[in-house]
This record gives C-alpha cells, structure tokens and sequence, in this order.
C-alpha cells in the first residue's frame, strides 16, 4: 500500500501557479510582476512563520535557490550569476553575511542579478550585521501568513471539484488534521488518492482515507 501510494503521488514541483495565496495575494501579485521583465529593485523579501509558503515561492522563482541553513557561508553563490532565492536569511554566519553584503553592491552597482530572501522576521528584527539588514530593508518586503483552515478546506474543495472528484465535506476535514498541513503535500495527496480511489474501483470514503493514512503515516 505505502509503496503504490509513492508511485502515484504526483510530480508537482513548486510553481507560482500552484501556490494558494489565501491571505497573501497582493505579496504573490507583486513577485510576479519583480520576477518579470521590467522590475525596478533588484531586491525582494519575503517573511513570516513556518508554514506560511516561504520556501515554495523561493523554489518557484527560477532564481538559483539556497538554504542558509544548510550553506551559512554562503560558499554556493557562485552559481548565483543571474540571480539568487536565498532562504532563511537569518541562519548566515558572520562569512555568508559578508559574501551577501559583497553581492548585493555588486548587483546593485553593475545592475545585473536579483535576490529574493526568506526570513522569519521583517529585516530589522533579523540578528544579522547592521549594514545587511539595512541592505535588505532596502528592497520590497512583503509578509506572508499561513493559511488558515477553512482556506485549506476551501483550496482542497476547490480541487475536489476540478477533478470531478466525489470527496465527502467530512473526509477533506479528516484528510487537513491526519495528513502533513502544508498546501503542497495536500494537494499531492489529494491527486494521489484521485488516482488510487480510481484504480481500485473505491469511492473516497473515511474508511479509504484511514487505510491510506495508516499506510502512509508521514504524509
């Protein structure tokens, strides 16, 4: 059961159009329009709590992505030419806020390149050298907020719909607190029980959902 569950998960990688913006439409309007042709500041920030979709818009930017908690150094950016998503901001050590500073003058004074950043917090609570929080501070900030509940249920509703999928009210609430809450695991859930529901000949029942669940408890 678990393996056949991987096998129909779907590849879905993160994209701007497969983001559920919920609250956070006016920030996900305004990348769209930076990550065209004719934006005016190399820089963007994004911020907010875990959960809130930090990192799927970092990855859908097509922008050369880094973790700072995984590269503090920042010893990657070299790949960055054009562009970079660097993501939790705050984790740069004292020499990847050093090699960030010398990358945003240099974007900044030969006009070439974007950053996007990440962050839990808006740059001027951010524990970072006083001259890169004011650098990011320069740049459009926008905060993003997790979504709430009933925009999950209404987001997965939505998709229930898009699929012809019979999905009863109380197996998408069963299916928000049982499965992994964020969007994009849900939603891959979502087309991979479509799937399975189909092969097996089975409509989506609570009963379905639990033995799918207890199978495959990480998602």
């Amino acid at each position: 059961m678990r393996q056949l569950l991987l096998d129909l998960l779907p590849e879905a990688p993160p994209s701007l159009d497969n983001f559920v913006p919920g609250g956070n439409g006016e920030a996900l309007a305004a990348l769209r329009m930076w990550l065209g042709a004719h934006a005016n500041d190399p820089g963007f920030l994004l911020w907010g709590d875990t959960g809130s979709g930090k990192t799927h818009l970092l990855r859908a930017s097509g922008l050369f992505y880094l973790d700072a908690r995984r590269d503090p150094a920042l010893a990657g950016i070299s790949q960055a030419a054009r562009g970079l998503a660097l993501d939790n901001v705050e984790a740069l050590d004292a020499t990847g806020q050093g090699v960030l500073f010398c990358f945003i003058n240099r974007m900044r004074a030969e006009k070439i390149g974007r950053l996007l950043c990440a962050a839990r917090a808006a740059p001027l609570h951010l524990a970072l050298r006083e001259d890169v929080r004011t650098r990011l501070g320069q740049g459009l900030i926008y905060r993003l907020t997790p979504l709430s509940d009933a925009e999950k249920l209404a987001a997965l509703a939505a998709q229930a719909r898009d699929r012809a999928m019979s999905f009863p009210q109380e197996g998408l609430a069963y299916l928000l607190h049982h499965a992994s809450r964020d969007m994009r695991t849900l939603s891959s859930l979502m087309a991979a029980l479509d799937r399975y529901s189909l092969e097996r000949k089975r409509p989506i029942t609570l009963p379905l959902l639990r033995e799918v669940l207890a199978a495959a408890p990480e998602f």
